[in-house]
C-alpha cells in the first residue's frame, strides 16, 4: 500500500459501506469523502480534485453510465467498481469502461487494500510516464448494437485460448481488441508481444517472428529469440497477417498446429505455448482463392472470428467516441478540461468518417489543439471541415459507402500552401499507387516490387492517400 497520502471519494447511497470502506483503509493515509448519488459524485469531483474513486452500486445513474462520465472528464483518474454479483460480462463491460478493478460484495478488506494499492500505483506510474498516444487509451466501444455484439463476444472468447481472428477496416480499432482480448484473458499477466507484418521485409518478417541461431545469415553473430518465443505463456498478436509472405504463412501454421518452431538456421524444436490473435482488413477468402493465402492457414486462423464494423455503421458511437478521445488528448496537451459541446457532436455524427475510427480521432485532435478555448463548438468543427486538406470527410448519409469518390478519382484539393505542381504531383502519386494495386489485384508485397520501393514505403503512402 502506498505510504504517501491519498484522497478518495467513495460514491454510494450506504453508510454501511463507507464504515467497511474505512476499515478496510483504516492503516492508510486516506482521506476519505462520501456523495450518495451519482450528480453529488461529479459535483464533488469539480470541486476538489480525488485520486481514487470507489464507484459502489447507485440506484439514480447506471454504475457503468458514471464510470464512462468519469473516465470521459477526468481520464486517468482510477475507479474501482463494487457490484452485488458479477457476470463474465459485467467484467468486461467494466474493464473495456475505464475501470481499474470490480470488486463483489461483501467486502474483502484485503482485496479491497489491494485493489486500491494497484489502483495508485498505476495511476502515479502513468503521471511518472511521459503521455502515451491517444490510440493507446481507454477502450470505448460505444452504445451502438455492433459494438454491443463486439462486447458480447470477447466476454466469450477471451477466457480460452482458441486462436481469433480479428476482421474489419482499417482504423477501426483492431489493436486495442487484442489488447482487450488478453487483458480479459487468463494469460494477462504474461507478455503481449505484436507484430506489424506490414513493417518488416519479407526477408526479415521470418526471422523477427521465428528467430535464429548464430550464422543463421550474414551478420548474425549471436543467437536471438523471436517474437513467438518472447511471447511463450502469453500472447501473440498479428497485426495485418494477410500481408505475409507463403513461406512464412507455411511456418505460422506449424506453429498453430503444433505449437513448436525452429530458429532460422537451428535444427533444434521448441515448444511454445501462445495464443495467437491475428487482424487483417484483407479479403482473405478472395485471397485464398487468387493463391495468395494458404487455404489450411485461413481456417487455423478463423477459428474464432471477431468483426469490427466500420464507423459508418455505428453512427451512435461517434459521441462517445469523440467525448472521449477530446479529454484524452486535452489532458495529454496540458490544455485542461476542454469539450465538445452538443452542436459539435452533432456536426461530427453528420460527417462520413472513410478512415474510420482512426480519422476521426485525429480530426477531434486538431479541434482540441487549434481550439482557443474550452468549449468546442459547431463553428470549430465546421471551420476545420473546411479547411483545405487533401481527404475531406464529406457529408453523407448515414448507410453510404464512405470508402471515397464514386468514380475512383482523387479528392485531393489544393492546400492553402501547396501550389499546382504540388497538387498535380500528389494526384499522379496517388493514381500510380491505385494502378499498382489494381495490376496485382491487391497484393501489397507485389505491388512494392512494380513500384520499386519497400512495402514500408508502400504502406506508409497508402496510409496517406487513405488507400487501406
Amino acid at each position: 500500500m502506498p505510504n504517501r497520502s491519498f484522497t478518495m471519494l467513495l460514491v454510494s447511497p450506504r453508510e454501511a459501506t463507507e464504515s467497511q470502506v474505512r476499515a478496510a483503509l483504516s492503516t492508510q493515509p486516506a482521506t476519505i469523502s462520501r456523495a450518495g448519488t451519482g450528480s453529488e459524485a461529479l459535483d464533488a469531483l469539480e470541486k476538489s480534485a480525488a485520486d481514487l474513486v470507489i464507484l459502489d452500486s447507485e440506484r439514480s445513474t447506471p454504475q457503468l453510465e458514471l464510470l464512462q462520465t468519469i473516465q470521459r472528464r477526468w481520464p486517468g483518474l482510477p475507479v474501482v467498481l463494487l457490484a452485488d454479483r458479477v457476470s463474465l460480462t459485467q467484467i468486461v463491460e467494466a474493464v473495456t469502461s475505464g475501470a481499474s478493478d470490480l470488486l463483489t460484495q461483501p467486502i474483502a478488506p484485503e482485496q479491497l487494500a489491494f485493489a486500491v494499492r494497484k489502483a495508485l500505483a498505476v495511476a502515479r506510474r502513468s503521471i511518472a510516464a511521459p503521455p502515451p498516444p491517444a490510440a493507446d487509451g481507454t477502450i470505448v466501444f460505444g452504445r451502438s448494437p455492433a459494438m454491443q455484439a463486439v462486447r458480447e463476444m470477447l466476454a466469450r472468447v477471451a477466457p480460452t485460448s482458441s486462436t481469433v481472428l480479428v476482421r474489419g477496416e482499417s482504423g477501426t480499432g483492431k489493436e486495442l481488441i487484442a489488447r482487450a482480448l488478453h487483458r480479459l484473458s487468463t494469460r494477462s499477466a504474461e507478455p503481449l508481444i505484436k507484430i506489424d507484418c506490414t513493417s518488416l521485409p519479407e526477408n526479415l518478417i521470418e526471422s523477427e517472428l521465428f528467430g535464429y541461431e548464430r550464422g543463421a545469415f550474414t551478420g548474425a553473430a549471436g543467437a536471438k529469440p523471436g517474437r513467438v518465443e518472447l511471447a511463450n505463456g502469453g500472447t501473440l498478436f498479428l497485426d495485418e497477417v494477410g500481408e505475409l509472405p507463403l513461406t512464412t504463412q507455411a511456418k505460422l501454421l506449424r506453429l498453430l498446429q503444433d505449437r513448436e518452431i525452429e530458429r532460422l538456421g537451428g535444427m533444434k524444436t521448441i515448444q511454445v505455448d501462445v495464443r495467437v490473435v491475428a487482424a487483417t482488413h484483407r479479403d482473405l477468402e478472395t485471397m485464398v482463392q487468387e493463391g495468395t493465402f494458404r487455404e489450411d492457414l485461413f481456417y487455423r486462423l478463423n477459428v474464432l472470428p471477431v468483426w469490427i464494423a466500420p464507423l459508418r455503421a455505428r453512427r451512435a458511437d461517434i459521441e462517445d467516441l469523440a467525448s472521449h478521445f477530446c479529454a484524452e488528448v486535452a489532458r495529454a496537451s496540458g490544455k485542461g478540461n476542454v469539450t465538445l459541446n452538443a452542436d459539435a457532436l452533432r456536426a461530427l455524427v453528420g460527417q462520413r468518417w472513410p478512415g474510420n475510427v482512426r480519422q476521426l480521432q485525429n480530426f477531434v485532435e486538431r479541434l482540441v489543439v487549434l481550439s482557443g478555448g474550452q468549449d468546442i463548438t459547431e463553428a470549430h468543427v465546421k471551420a476545420e471541415l473546411g479547411r483545405p486538406v487533401r481527404f475531406a470527410t464529406e457529408t453523407g448519409p448515414a448507410g453510404a459507402d464512405a470508402a471515397g469518390p464514386a468514380n475512383g478519382e482523387d479528392c485531393v484539393a489544393q492546400d492553402g500552401e501547396a501550389g499546382p505542381l504540388s497538387q498535380a504531383l500528389h494526384a499522379a502519386e496517388r493514381q500510380a499507387l491505385l494502378r499498382a494495386l489494381k495490376q496485382t489485384g491487391g497484393n501489397r508485397s507485389a505491388a512494392a516490387r512494380l513500384l520499386a520501393v519497400s512495402r514500408t514505403t508502400l504502406y506508409n503512402k497508402l496510409e496517406e492517400y487513405g488507400l487501406i
